[in-house]
C-alpha cells in the first residue's frame, strides 16, 4: 500500500498542468526513497519485522530523515524468537514487549561494520521506559560481530550481512532476535572483563545466581538489581592479597558471602544516582563514596568504579577493580 501511494502521488505530480500563462508546463517528479522501512517492507524476508514494527508503531520512525542502525532479523529468527518465548503468533506478544525488544535492535546514527568496536553501545530501548536509561548492547568485532555474546548467550546474536546501505542509515542482518538482557547476559557476553566473575558465580557450591539474576522486573524476586562487578583482573589481585593459587583455593561460604556483597537488590542505581553512604547489599553493607567513585568494604578495602552504567532490563552494572569481602 506504502509504495501504491508513493507511485500514485508521483504519477499525478507529473501530469503537466497550465500556468497562468503561457509558459511550458510544470513537471514535479518526487524521487523514490530507500529508507529502513522502505527496504524492510520490499523485501519477503523480512515480513516479520515489518509486520512487528507496524505493530509497535515504528514503521513510521524508520521512515524519515533521521539515521539509525538496525541489526534486522529475518523471518527465520522471529520464528524461533516466537517458539522461544512461548508464544503462538506475532500477534500474542504484548505490545509494549515487543515494542522494547524492537527497540534493543536499533542504535543512534549511521555505524557501518568498519566504524564498530569491542564493547558497550546504547539502543533506543530503557529501563522501564525511563529515557535517560537507555538498555546496553555489547559488540564485539573480534571475529566477525557478536551482539551481547552472539550465538554462546542466550538471547545474542551475530551479524550475518553487514553495511546495508539505505538513506536514513544502515542495516546489519543478525540471525536471532537480541533478546533484552540481563545482569547475566553482559557477565557472559563481556568474558575478556568478567570470565573469572562467571565462573564464581556458577561454582559448583554457590547458590543458583544466575537464575537469581536474570530474574526480570516485578517478578517475585528481588530485581532490579545494581551489580559491583569485579573484573578478572581484580579476581587476580585477590588470589595474591589471599596467598591462594586459584579461585578453587576460597572456601564456599567465603565466596558466597563475597559474592553477596557486590549485589545491590530491589534498585537500579546508576552512576548519577550514586550518593556518599552507607548500602545494604545481599551481604554485608558497603560504604559507596560517590564524589570519588569509590565503594569500600567492611575491612577497609577501596575498590574503584572503573565502568558505570551498563544497563540490563533487569538492572545495572558497574564494573570495579577491587573484589568486595566480607568482615574477616
Amino acid at each position: 500500500m506504502k509504495n501504491l501511494l508513493k507511485f500514485t502521488l508521483v504519477l499525478f505530480l507529473t501530469i503537466p498542468f497550465a500556468s497562468c500563462g503561457d509558459d511550458d508546463d510544470v513537471v514535479v517528479v518526487l524521487p523514490d526513497t530507500n529508507t529502513i522501512a522502505d527496504f524492510v517492507a520490499a523485501n519477503e524476508d523480512y515480513s516479520s519485522l515489518g509486520a512487528a514494527l507496524d505493530a509497535a508503531g515504528l514503521t513510521a520512525t524508520l521512515d524519515g530523515t533521521t539515521e539509525f542502525t538496525v541489526f534486522a532479523p529475518n523471518n527465520a529468527a522471529f520464528s524461533d524468537f516466537l517458539t522461544a518465548n512461548g508464544f503462538a503468533s506475532l500477534g500474542d506478544v504484548p505490545v509494549p514487549l515487543l515494542t522494547e525488544v524492537l527497540l534493543n535492535h536499533v542504535i543512534a546514527g549511521k555505524n557501518e561494520a568498519a566504524n564498530l568496536t569491542t564493547g558497550y553501545v546504547n539502543t533506543l530501548a530503557t529501563f522501564n521506559g525511563e529515557a535517560d536509561a537507555a538498555l546496553s548492547m555489547y559488540l564485539n568485532i573480534t571475529n566477525g560481530v557478536t551482539i551481547n555474546g552472539g550465538d554462546a548467550v542466550s538471547g545474542g546474536a551475530t551479524v550475518t550481512a553487514a553495511d546495508v546501505a539505505v538513506d536514513n542509515g544502515v542495516i546489519h542482518a543478525v540471525n536471532k532476535v537480541i533478546g533484552l538482557p540481563t545482569v547475566v547476559t553482559f557477565a557472559l557476553a563481556d568474558s575478556a572483563t568478567f570470565s573469572t566473575l562467571v565462573a564464581a558465580l556458577t561454582r559448583a557450591d554457590q547458590p543458583d545466581y544466575v537464575t537469581v539474576l536474570t530474574d526480570a522486573n516485578g517478578d517475585d524476586g528481588n530485581a532490579p538489581f545494581t551489580v559491583l562487578a569485579p573484573t578478572n583482573t581484580a579476581f587476580e589481585d585477590l588470589l595474591e592479597e589471599l596467598g591462594a593459587d586459584s579461585l578453587a583455593d576460597i572456601e564456599g561460604a567465603v565466596l558466597t558471602a563475597a559474592l553477596n556483597t557486590h549485589v545491590i537488590a530491589g534498585a537500579n542505581v546508576r552512576a548519577e544516582d550514586l550518593t556518599n553512604s552507607v548500602v545494604s547489599t545481599l551481604g554485608e553493607d558497603i560504604t559507596i563514596d560517590a564524589t570519588n567513585g569509590t565503594v569500600t568494604d567492611n575491612n577497609g578495602r577501596v575498590s574503584t568504579i572503573i565502568v558505570t552504567n551498563v544497563q540490563a532490563a533487569n538492572g545495572v552494572v558497574h564494573a570495579i577493580d577491587t573484589v568486595l569481602l566480607p568482615t574477616l
